[in-house]
């Protein structure tokens, strides 16, 4: 069987699927496009394709009994893949929870600490050799310990990122979730995105991506945040409208931002980065070998049962 991996990952991945498959892998690191995606139903029994590789509608139109039989997505996110599309055309759909979680989370706090203690602002001073001396009040920021965290969406990666803000830097938890969590921590779930605003020092966006969660932080959510809390934003870059966070970040609505994922990736806007309150990463979330290795592990697996007729174990509802 033929399996194609639009992207390269990690040697031990490939070299785990070449266990079980002919592998191809595609070095061009730009996401696939829609022709190619049409052109890799019919070529390969299965496919590893990753966020960019935007699997619409459109692509399977006319894909019914196409060769392809599994998207073994790599990552846990899969709103790039119309997946009611795909199990229309015969297309089975996989990702890969939980070898993210504590991965994202780490983010999610660097992200944190970053703005707050103005981390990023810091470093550029010293590699531009402007850097004077200590000083009483220099680059003064917010401390971390004690404050409250406000979590939308508690989840596998929001929980981590709750139980790190609890019992590393003892803050306050809240939540704003479809359903109320049994956590081992304190953990007070609110009703409104609102209320989680007004009362956080933090607020942490860690929902899924979709049509469900598009822009669901905006202008409105901004207003209600506090003159001195920082957004930060581990989850995916359309869950936000970027243009009002940048309207509320010039306004002072909020005193700075923490982004590891953008609207328009790989487009970041130049009115965000331009601004020395904001903490711009490359989309770092899982990056660290280990996990992406895992996270390729747990694809091939997706891929071995799919091909042979089983259940995969992280098979997408």
């Amino acid at each position: 069987m033929r399996v194609l991996f639009t992207c390269r990952y990690p040697d031990a991945v490939i070299a785990r699927a070449e266990e079980h498959f002919e592998v191809e892998v595609r070095e061009d690191r730009t996401p696939l496009k829609p022709g190619q995606m049409r052109a890799a139903l019919t070529l390969y029994d299965g496919v590893v394709p990753t966020l960019g590789d935007a699997f619409t509608a459109e692509v399977f139109d006319g894909a019914e009994g196409s060769r392809c039989k599994v998207l073994a997505n790599f990552g846990v996110g899969y709103n790039h893949i119309d997946v009611a599309a795909a199990r229309a055309s015969g297309i089975t759909v996989t990702n890969t929870p939980g070898a993210v979680t504590d991965a994202t989370a780490d983010i999610a706090l660097t992200l944190m600490l970053m703005t707050a203690r103005r981390a990023g602002e810091g470093e550029r001073l010293v590699r531009a050799g402007k850097w004077a001396g200590w000083t009483p009040t220099q680059l003064l920021g917010l401390h971390m310990t004690g404050k409250t965290v406000g979590i939308i969406g508690l989840g596998r990666i929001g929980q981590a990122i709750a139980r790190r803000c609890h019992y590393g830097f003892g803050m306050k938890v809240l939540y704003v979730n479809r359903s109320a969590r049994e956590t081992s921590f304190a953990a007070t779930r609110v009703e409104t995105l609102a209320e989680l605003a007004q009362a956080a020092d933090f607020v942490v966006v860690a929902v899924p991506g979709g049509a469900e969660t598009h822009h669901l932080i905006g202008a409105d959510v901004f207003a209600e945040m506090q003159p001195h809390a920082f957004f930060i934003n581990i989850a995916r870059g359309n869950v936000v409208d970027e243009a009002a966070l940048i309207l509320a970040l010039q306004a002072g609505e909020i005193a700075g931002a923490g982004l590891d994922v953008y609207e328009h990736e790989p487009q970041v806007p130049e009115a965000l980065r331009a601004m020395e309150n904001v903490t711009l990463l490359p989309h770092l979330g899982t990056a660290a070998l280990e996990v992406r290795e895992q996270m390729g592990f747990m694809a091939v697996d997706n891929l071995v049962a799919a091909l042979n007729g089983e259940t995969p174990p992280n098979l997408v509802n």
